[in-house]
């Protein structure tokens, strides 16, 4: 049973490789036709790209997302988006489901990637996280974004979870930019993506739903840097007890 489970994994893999290729490229020439409109018009284009290109390809590889909580999002209104991180699915479910155009940091290696790369950087806050000079600047555009009107979808673990817990420590940066833009905090938890590419095996995945599910938005007005500590550690908080509660 272990074996045949082993192949099947195996086969599934390269059927989910295969597919993301095929509409990726498909997504591309879209991304080439408006990567240079001017912001936030780029993005919130860019953000319906997402949702046909993902709205199409999760069904097809058997994982059909289901969300709950959209309509804690106010009209008019910019969130960020705290998620919690265990698998490389998290993006590309993340960012085309919250409902609203919106940016991600992300890691300035990737955008070399080819076709993918030029997607990646296109809707991304790039960052080198080896330069402190980089980091300011994402930072800044970080702050930018939400002034443009879009959301901020951050993953404030840092790196995927392997953990064996619910959720790693959180890192600062997330809760800095939502206090000094006063915007408030939408945490959000996707469920089963480290079921579908588990971090411990190579070259292996399975099929299942995902849940990604909106909490109850956390104010900032009236938050200083002071008050991050506590601020960070009620959403962990919020975060940690519902993943327990709802992780089946």
């Amino acid at each position: 049973m272990a074996l045949l489970k082993n192949i099947l994994g195996r086969i599934y893999v390269v059927y989910f490789l295969l597919l993301f290729i095929l509409t990726m490229i498909l997504a591309y020439v879209a991304v080439l036709f408006i990567q240079r409109w001017p912001e936030p018009r780029r993005s919130i284009a860019l953000h319906k790209i997402f949702k046909v290109w993902m709205g199409l390809f999760m069904p097809l590889v058997f994982c059909p997302v289901r969300r709950k909580g959209e309509d804690y999002f106010e009209k008019g209104k910019t969130y960020v988006v705290i998620c919690n991180h265990n698998s490389y699915i998290d993006v590309p479910v993340s960012s085309p489901w919250i409902p609203g155009a919106n940016k991600t940091l992300a890691k300035i290696e990737i955008s070399e990637v080819p076709l993918f790369g030029t997607i990646y950087k296109t809707g991304s806050i790039l960052v080198d996280r080896k330069s402190g000079q980089s980091r300011k600047e994402s930072f800044a555009a970080m702050r930018q974004t939400l002034q443009m009107g879009l959301h901020l979808c951050l993953y404030p673990e840092g790196t995927r979870n392997k953990s064996g817990k619910a959720l790693q420590e959180f890192q600062d940066g997330a809760f800095v930019v939502a206090i000094r833009e006063q915007a408030p905090i939408m945490p959000a938890l996707i469920f089963n993506t480290g079921k579908i590419l588990p971090h411990y095996k190579t070259f292996w995945a399975r099929p299942s739903p995902i849940l990604f599910h909106f909490l109850s938005p956390i104010n900032t007005e009236g938050l200083t840097l002071r008050d991050l500590p506590l601020l960070k550690e009620k959403v962990w908080q919020v975060m940690n007890d519902y993943y327990q509660a709802h992780n089946k």
